[in-house]
């Protein structure tokens, strides 16, 4: 493991930041817009699938009950 001194330590995180591409405000806004959106396309699939599920059993168990 090489030694590196604090100094060397700060200037190489500082390079090391400056390449990152933070993203624009309209960015974030959309992918948060997008996240929300699917998952209520999911909660809103998983609420259909388990009412058919609800039904189904509902039926198998009153004929047989």
């Amino acid at each position: 493991m090489a030694n590196t001194n604090p100094l060397q330590f700060i200037q190489q995180v500082r390079a090391e930041v400056s390449k990152v591409v933070w993203p624009t405000r309209r960015e974030v806004l959309l992918t948060t817009v997008m996240v929300f959106a699917m998952a209520t396309l999911a909660a809103v699939f998983f609420f259909i699938v388990d009412q058919i599920i609800r039904f189904g059993l509902t039926s198998l168990l009153g004929f047989f009950g």
